[in-house]
């Protein structure tokens, strides 16, 4: 004890009894090393615990001196402007050793410009090598910043005042306090600790937001340290780097937020058509500089003149990217991105996807990379997507009814997504992590889609004049990540359609147009059927230019299609028909049974004045004149009944169907199995019918230049199934035609 007191007086008898007269730093003085300038601190502030400083004995030599070779600080400092924390008097300097910034709070949260810029240009320009950030005990403004915090309610109030701006701003100092010190902490230790955190949050903002601070620090010319005053004791207690040093260093933000001029957005403080195009990789850039700031809590967007807003109307727009974001309303995609209006060309829909209004989507991206100019189409996805947890939930329940709205129609077509994720993770994924993988497969669906259905954004990729990219915007952190490129454009490029689906439109046909073949016309036909099943035909937009052009230039149906009269079953509408496309005769149970000539005239003239060369029966499931027909049939053999009626007489015209059905499908199948296989055995007796009874048609179908093939229609899913020609053609086409019975006698009598 006695030795510890004894060393203390030898250390204050050493420091007071320093020469009276000591020199001031000059620009004639070498540059001083960090840890030297370190150590004159520490001794200063032990002169002044101790009471004998010497710092105030100048005379007018030194102070000439200073003034005719100039200022060589040998440490920067950034103190607090409490009255009680003198920094000259803390550390006992003489003029010319330290380059002070003061402000209350110690902090870059204001007027950070002015304080990085003063910094940039002692430790560039003065050769300081060392900046100390010092903070201290009982701090007026972190006290009242923390009680700001702790006292506030949620919702972010409008600050009344500079200082209530100040206070609100160091609110993020106190947050991280509050949170480090637990909820058992008074108000009065969280305030004690939060001044240690913005200390650091000082340094940090340094590191963040200079490059050429960082470089300095980097090679070792500069070192950044903290440290805190306490008002009780006088002494500094030093607290070293900060802990994210070494993260920090790889900031790339040049400048404070504050200090980002419009100039540098474009020619008129926003970017407009008088600026020059922005490549894709400058573009890219661009966000994630802005992204950068935004998730950093430093944006620099919003400060918008009217000048700025009559050069957008007077020059016109060219965003340097476009984005198609997710319209959730926690993802403002202007904001994420830091940007001013003029800068991004935005499309938000729930989901960020193509499923729907493809056509605006595309058609608006063709538009700004075309006639604008933009070379970065950016598709944002983001984390706890609403739409995207919904078709998740939409694909797990195997959801395959109609819609009953838009909503449920949405989810049902980003369900593929869901699926594609499923299958990718497997059968072992949480619905956490299944929701999460959906939404990065969902962005890449989304830029597949536009690579699949745009050729000018295939071109514009192939030529290097467009860039599509990916990524998804962190809601827990504000950050996006960046995917880059789809894994598939290399094959989507190879695509040849130019258009959405939706936005397809058939042409009708006329006379004008070359007949088809009959395998086009099946594939025409099942194309159709395809789009029917999926829900998604094509739009009947049939134009007045189209009307015309039937009336003037006449028909050329590329297929007639003998179907039932059912109202389930209307034929245009299950082969997603255009007018001119389907030469149509219906009449219950799809039959020639009566009216035979009606039908064969009606198909020898569209096959031969038409000049069509596929004739198609449909028959369709739970047909009613099917049915009727095996009913009555099974009742005649109990109870031999006259015909009464036309509909009788149809019905017992279909007797032969019937029986051949009953004969197929053997003693002991039901009345319904009979019906069933009678709907199939109908189509291929129509269809026989027609090469019996017709000499034309049998002598096309001989030559090739006419195809006659036979399908059912399932009610329940909407499919056609296709049968193909009938198995008794061979033969049929050997033979020769008889005339219809009915027609007979008209023809004898001709």
């Amino acid at each position: 004890m006695a030795s510890s007191v004894i060393s203390q007086l030898v250390d204050a008898m050493t420091l007071c009894s320093q020469p009276a007269e000591r020199q001031v730093r000059t620009t004639i003085d070498p540059p001083m090393a960090p840890e030297e300038a370190m150590k004159l601190l520490k001794e200063g502030n032990r002169r002044f615990v101790n009471g004998c400083p010497l710092g105030s004995k100048t005379k007018a030599a030194a102070r000439q001196q200073l003034v005719e070779d100039g200022q060589a600080p040998h440490t920067a400092i950034i103190g607090c402007a409490d009255s009680r924390a003198p920094l000259e008097t803390i550390f006992d300097t003489m003029p010319g050793d330290i380059f002070v910034l003061r402000n209350a709070g110690n902090t870059c949260t204001h007027a950070e410009g002015s304080m990085v810029g003063s910094l940039e240009f002692c430790t560039g320009k003065l050769g300081s090598r060392l900046i100390l950030v010092l903070g201290h005990t009982k701090c007026g403004a972190i006290y009242g910043a923390t009680k700001t915090y702790l006292d506030s309610q949620p919702g972010k109030k409008v600050a009344g005042s500079a200082l209530e701006g100040l206070l609100q701003d160091l609110g993020s100092v106190a947050q991280e306090a509050a949170q480090e010190m637990g909820p058992a902490a008074s108000s009065d230790e969280v305030a004690a600790h939060a001044v240690k955190v913005n200390v650091f949050h000082t340094i940090n903002f340094l590191l963040r937001f200079s490059e050429s601070i960082r470089e300095m620090v980097r090679i070792g010319q500069i070192q950044i340290q903290g440290g805190i005053y306490h008002l009780e004791t006088g002494c500094v207690y030093f607290l070293g780097r900060s802990p994210m040093q070494a993260e920090l260093l790889e900031s790339s933000m040049p400048i404070p937020p504050s200090m980002v001029t419009q100039d540098e957005r474009g020619l008129h403080g926003v970017r407009t058509g008088a600026d020059e195009r922005v490549p894709s990789d400058l573009a890219l850039a661009m966000l994630k500089k802005g992204n950068e700031r935004f998730a950093a809590g430093a944006p620099t967007a919003g400060k918008t003149s009217d000048a700025m807003r009559k050069a957008l109307v007077k020059h016109n727009q060219a965003p340097h990217s476009a984005i198609l974001g997710c319209a959730d309303s926690r993802v403002p995609v202007d904001t994420v991105f830091d940007a001013t209006p003029g800068e991004l060309f935005v499309l938000r829909n729930a989901g960020n996807t193509c499923t729907h209004a493809e056509g605006s989507i595309v058609g608006s991206l063709e538009f700004c990379t075309g006639k604008l100019g933009s070379k970065l189409i950016l598709v944002l996805g983001h984390t706890q997507c609403g739409a995207i947890a919904g078709a998740t939930a939409t694909h797990q329940a195997g959801a395959s009814n109609a819609p009953g709205c838009a909503l449920e129609g949405l989810l049902q077509g980003l369900a593929v997504v869901a699926k594609d994720a499923s299958e990718q993770l497997g059968p072992g994924a949480s619905q956490q992590e299944l929701v999460a993988h959906a939404v990065k497969v969902n962005v890449f669906h989304s830029m597949d889609f536009l690579l699949k259905f745009s050729e000018p954004l295939r071109e514009l990729v192939r030529k290097g004049e467009l860039d599509i990219q990916g990524g998804i915007y962190h809601l827990e952190t504000g950050r996006v990540e960046f995917l880059g490129r789809s894994p598939r454009q290399a094959e989507l490029l190879l695509s040849k359609l130019s258009l959405p689906p939706s936005m397809v439109l058939g042409t009708v046909r006329t006379s004008q147009d070359e007949i088809v073949a009959p395998k086009f016309a099946l594939k025409t036909l099942k194309e159709g059927n395809d789009r029917f099943v999926a829900g998604a035909p094509a739009p009947d937009k049939v134009h007045r230019s189209m009307r015309e052009a039937l009336a003037t230039q006449g028909q050329a149906p590329h297929t007639a299609i003998v179907g039932c009269a059912d109202s389930r079953c209307p034929l245009e509408t299950l082969f997603d028909a255009l007018p001119g496309d389907l030469f149509v005769l219906r009449n219950a149970g799809n039959t020639c049974t009566h009216a035979e000539g009606s039908i064969l005239g009606s198909l020898e003239f569209c096959t031969g004045a038409l000049k069509t060369q596929l004739i198609f029966v449909l028959g369709h499931t739970n047909c009613g004149a099917i049915k009727g027909a095996t009913a009555a049939y099974f009742a005649a053999k109990k109870q031999q009944k006259k015909a009464n009626n036309a509909l009788d007489v149809l019905l017992k015209g279909l007797d032969t169907v019937v029986a051949q059905a009953v004969a197929e499908a053997g003693a002991k199948a039901t009345e319904e199995e009979v019906a069933a296989l009678a709907v199939k055995l109908n189509v291929f007796h129509t269809m026989n019918f027609l090469m019996q009874h017709s000499e034309p048609i049998r002598e096309k179908v001989s030559s090739g230049n006419l195809e006659i093939h036979g399908g059912v229609y399932d009610l329940k899913s909407g499919r056609v199934e296709f049968l193909g020609c009938s198995p008794s053609q061979s033969k049929l086409v050997a033979g020769k035609s008889t005339v219809a019975p009915s027609l007979k006698d008209k023809m004898h009598g001709a």
